[in-house]
Formats: structure tokens, sequence, C-alpha cells
């Protein structure tokens, strides 16, 4: 039971820095480019994770892996952080907070479908009614509540949204053949990640940055998004006795995601969005339900 309190912490701290990640996005994305914003917060989390390792003692697993590893390291990192984020921080500033967030959430459902092929695991009449039911949330955010229209209000930007789940999706699927240490390989994917990025923000936003609370926040991206949340969440999952119910915990995230919205960035939040929205944490809590049951009928040896 201490664990999993423990595992309850960890994943409630995690919750409540996804939540701010929407509206620092938007703050960063005021006055700096997507692909500006992605080096400056890939720059922090490098810096970040190294750290945290260094205060772990597990710095030298980072020389300690094979060519193999490093290879892989290259690759993952082209994925996360340059493709996805590229694409989630264009997202994001088309779109609204409050649109942008909630249509990234349903990458948990694609995983779940992409598992099908790539994993040879089976698709079961409940992930089929989860999917129905998250993407009329999706259609219902995407059109502003006007779905007879079917007319979304940047077409782009809903597209780059919904891209982001299957990058993030096809990332974690490659991510389960990984063998590496979870934060070192992190730390690799971002490090050899930001070179490429360093280059591409080079040769199309170029370097020249403004001062304030862009950079601010941008940093807090890396430093929270890409790297604490990650270790945190680590952490709760593996101290949960049970971890779907820690799993649970992420559909806090977006509605709190709102208040910040709310307050801190001012968007008055549509009708559409809290129906769009609740209908998407309504089938990620369909298609969840599978886990639940099969973890209520496993006891777990720690």
């Amino acid at each position: 039971m201490a664990n999993q309190k423990q595992a309850m912490l960890f994943g409630l701290a995690t919750v409540l820095l996804w939540s701010t990640v929407a509206t620092a996005f938007k703050l960063a994305l005021r006055d700096l480019a997507p692909v500006q914003m992605l080096l400056i917060a890939c720059a922090a989390s490098v810096v970040v994770m190294a750290l945290i390792l260094k205060a772990q003692g597990r710095w030298g697993l980072v020389f300690s892996l094979s060519r193999r590893q490093y290879l892989q390291s290259i690759g993952m990192g082209l994925i996360n952080p340059c493709l996805y984020y590229f694409v989630l921080f264009g997202a994001f500033d088309r779109l609204p907070a409050q649109e942008a967030q909630p249509l990234n959430y349903t990458w948990a459902l694609v995983l779940a479908y992409l598992s099908v092929p790539f994993l040879g695991q089976r698709l079961r009449r409940i992930d089929i009614a989860a999917g129905l039911v998250c993407y009329a949330g999706v259609v219902v955010i995407a059109t502003r509540g006007n779905i007879t229209s079917l007319s979304f209000s940047d077409p782009l930007g809903v597209i780059l949204a919904l891209g982001s789940t299957v990058i993030w999706a096809s990332y974690w699927i490659i991510a389960t053949r990984d063998d590496r240490d979870p934060v070192v390989g992190l730390f690799l994917n971002f490090l050899f990640g930001l070179p490429v990025i360093a280059v591409v923000c080079g040769l199309t936003a170029g370097y020249s940055l403004p001062g304030g609370g862009s950079i601010l926040a941008a940093i807090y991206v890396g430093v929270f998004e890409m790297g604490v949340a990650f270790v945190l969440w680590s952490y709760a999952m593996k101290k949960a006795e049970n971890t779907s119910r820690v799993s649970n915990l992420i559909f806090i995230s977006p509605f709190l995601s709102l208040v910040f919205i709310y307050f801190i960035l001012g968007e008055m939040i549509l009708v559409s969005t809290y129906i769009g929205l609740a209908l998407i944490m309504g089938g990620l809590w369909l298609q969840q339900r599978k886990v639940k049951v099969r973890e209520d009928g496993l006891v777990h040896e720690r």
C-alpha cells in the first residue's frame, strides 16, 4: 500500500505538470516559431535529464550502450523530439489551446489501433466503440459544435493535431522493443535530435529570438513536459501495485488544463469544447476498461 500511495503521488504530480503544458505551449508560441520553441525546449530538456541522471548516479549508463543502441537513439530522436514536437507545436500554433489539447489526447486510442497490425494484438468491439465515441468528440471540438456542416475551424491545425497522435503512438510501439534504461534512452534521443532541430531552425525561422516570457515558457516546456514529467511518470508506473489506478489519473489532466487555459490565456471555453472533451475522455475510459479488468485478475509480484 505504501508503494501504491507513492505511485499515486508521483502520478498526481505528473498530471499537474501535464495540465500546464498546453498553456505554456501557447505562451511560448506568441513570439516564437514552432521550430524555435522546439530548439529551446529540447536544449532545456537535455540539460535537465543530464542533471537527473547525474543525481541518480546513472550517468555512466549513457556511455555503456552498444553501437546498435546509439544508432537506435539517432533514429528514435528523429521521431521524438524532432518530428513529433514539430507537428504538435504546429498544431498549437494554429489552433486555440482548448482545441489542440483534447485532440492530442486521442493518441492512446491510436496506439490501441496501431498495436493490431504492428504488435499482433486483437481489436475488440470495445475498441471500435471507444473509437466512435472519441472521434465524435474530435468532430464536435474541431467544428466548434457545428457538426452538421463539418466545417473545421482550421483544417490544417486539426490534421497536425491528429497527425501528432499517430507519430506519438508509433513512437511508443517502436519503444516496446527498446531495452535501454528509459531515462537514458530519452536523454540520448533528445541529445541526438537537438543538432537536427538546430539545423532546421537555422535554415527556416533563424536564431533571432525575442526576449521576455516566450523563451521562459519554452524552457518550462523543456524542463517539465519533456523532462521531469517523464521521470515522475516512470516512478509512478514502477511503484504502482495497480497501474490502471495510476493511469486513470490522466483523465483529470485535460479538464484541469482548461482551468489554466481560461485563467492564464484568457480563452473563453466553448460549450462544444466541454462536450467534445467529455466524449473523448469517455471513449478513452471505455478503451481502458479491458486493461483494468485484466489487471484486477493479476497478482503483481514486486
